[in-house]
Order: C-alpha cells, then structure tokens, then sequence
C-alpha cells in the first residue's frame, strides 16, 4: 500500500507539489495522471525516496522507501528505463540488482522469462531499443517479487504486442493483490487498465475517484448530428438550450452536450431540419481529462 499525507514539496519559490494526500490501495492498478508539469514525477521520487518533501509524508507498506531493510522486496519501481550502465548486459544488471537483496539467481532467470528478454539476456545494453529497454526496467521492478510497484510510463516504447502484454501483466499483479501505481500520458490505455485514478494538476489534487466516476462528472454523454443544415440546428438548439454547447466540426456535422437526441430530434423536426445522424455517445477518459484540468495547463500549444 501506498500513503501520500499532505506532500507538499518545493524549490526556492516555486512549489512543485503542495498538500497532495492519496492512497494507493492492494488490488488495485491505479493511474496517476497530470498535464506535463503538473508534479508527477517529484511525487514519484518522493514516494521512492529520491526526493525529500519539504512536508509531509510518503509511506509504502507503512514504512518510507528508505526505513525498508530490503526495498526491492517491498516496491518495485521503474522510474527511468535508461538508468542502466550500457556496457552490462541485461543478465548481469539483474544479477547486480539480485546480489544487493540476496536473491537467488533463478530469480534474474523468471523475469528475463516473463518481460521476454531470455533470447537477449547477454546483449549489452547500449543496443537495445527502448522497447527492449523498458521491457528490463519493467524486469527490474518485478526482481524482488514485490508487494507494491510504481511505474513511471511503462508502456512507452512498446510496440502494440508490448503495450497488450504490459496491460494484461498488470491486471494480474493487482489480482494478486498488489498495489499498482502507474503514470501515463496515454488515456485510452488508462481506461482499459486502471481500476482507479489519481489526477493532479499544478501540484494539487484535482481527483481520486474511478474511470467511470471521473467520466460521469465531466458531463458524460455527446451527441454527434450530422445535417445538410447544420447552422440552422446550432442556432435553434441554442435558442432552446443556452447552457448547451454545441461544437461544429465541418459544414455539416455538430457535437452536442446539454441536450439528449430525443430533445435535438424534436428541436430538428420543428424546424423542419433533415438529420442523417443522432447518435449519443459517451465521453472518453481523454475528454474528462482535458475537462477537468483545462485550467491547470502550464504548456499549452497555439491553436491550428
């Protein structure tokens, strides 16, 4: 299990993470989500020890990173992939790691087997692709068979097998029982793999609820219309619903949100307005994301 209380962590003036409190419970994969600077990555270091907090507290197992006598046995973290000295070979980086904890050789053997890696155990590091790369991070993490696992992107580099195989490997880590962090850019992977959600945004918690609840309260549902007349319909759903918006995208075709299809139906039938599509679609997680921390966006592009 994992703990943040009131995280708060900062440089000079500038406040990185402040007052940020979550649990990350057994069983369960849990997405930790943010914009790019949002502090995700100085959470994960704080909650691996790499980074003291200015206040607060970050336990993992009821104890911090650095009070556990045998960490690799408690947590397995991937927080860099590279961070590996290229002229080892991924047999003996593992054997370097195992040697620290007293595991036993057969384990470097398991998890070359599981992250795949057997046919290219003694290549050297510095040719692998980052694929490769992240497969032996990912086997890093698992060497001490730990309880509790944080993963900083650990499906980046994957090719579409990879990112099947990471998802499906983490499904059954948190059916065992283990508590599984992961932080990831990647939403639609996101709503497939994680039972619960952490979302930060300028160092501050903006929520910890599920896929399912943070989708329903960002508005759920859109109506995607398709008419020859699709200006006329904004203007008459507008003129019916002022709180709706309504989002034209080419000459033709509008996403709606505030008013059900029976409703745009009816407000298209008295205008006498043909419709080719009414169809009501849910919101994705990538959509709710963007929702909930429109506001919290350091880095933001310029609109094409």
């Amino acid at each position: 299990m994992i703990r943040a209380h009131d995280l708060t962590k900062t440089y000079g003036t500038r406040t990185a993470v402040q007052d940020l409190t979550f649990t990350v419970r057994p069983g369960t994969v849990t997405g930790f989500l943010g914009p790019n600077g949002a502090g995700k990555s100085t959470t994960l270091r704080m909650l691996c020890g790499l980074d003291a907090p200015t206040r607060g507290r970050a336990t993992v197992n009821g104890r911090a990173y650095a009070a556990h006598r045998a960490p690799l046995t408690e947590v397995g973290a991937l927080l860099e992939a590279r961070a590996v000295h290229p002229g080892r070979t991924a047999r003996a980086h593992l054997h370097s790691l195992a040697l620290t904890h007293g595991l036993p050789r057969r384990r470097v053997t398991e998890v070359l087997e599981l992250t795949g890696l057997t046919a290219v155990a003694d290549r050297r590091v510095k040719g692998f692709s980052l694929g490769m790369g992240q497969r032996l991070g990912i086997a890093s993490a698992l060497l001490g068979d730990p309880a509790t696992l944080i993963l900083d992107e650990p499906v980046n580099g994957l090719d579409p097998e990879g990112v099947l195989w990471m998802r499906t490997l983490l499904r059954s880590l948190a059916d065992e029982g283990r508590a599984v962090l992961i932080s990831s850019h990647l939403m639609s992977e996101m709503a497939l793999t994680a039972d619960h959600l952490i979302v930060i945004g300028r160092g501050r918690l903006l929520a910890d609820t599920t896929v399912a609840d943070l989708v329903r309260r960002s508005g759920g549902r859109t109506v995607h219309v398709v008419t020859p007349h699709a200006a006329d319909l904004r203007r008459a759903l507008l003129a019916a619903h002022p709180d709706a918006e309504v989002t034209a995208h080419g000459p033709e075709a509008l996403d709606v949100r505030g008013v059900d299809a029976p409703d745009i139906g009816r407000a298209a039938a008295a205008q006498a307005i043909p419709l080719y599509e009414l169809t009501p679609r849910e919101a994705s997680l990538e959509e709710a994301f963007m929702d909930l921390t429109r506001d919290t966006v350091e880095y933001q592009g310029a609109a094409a």
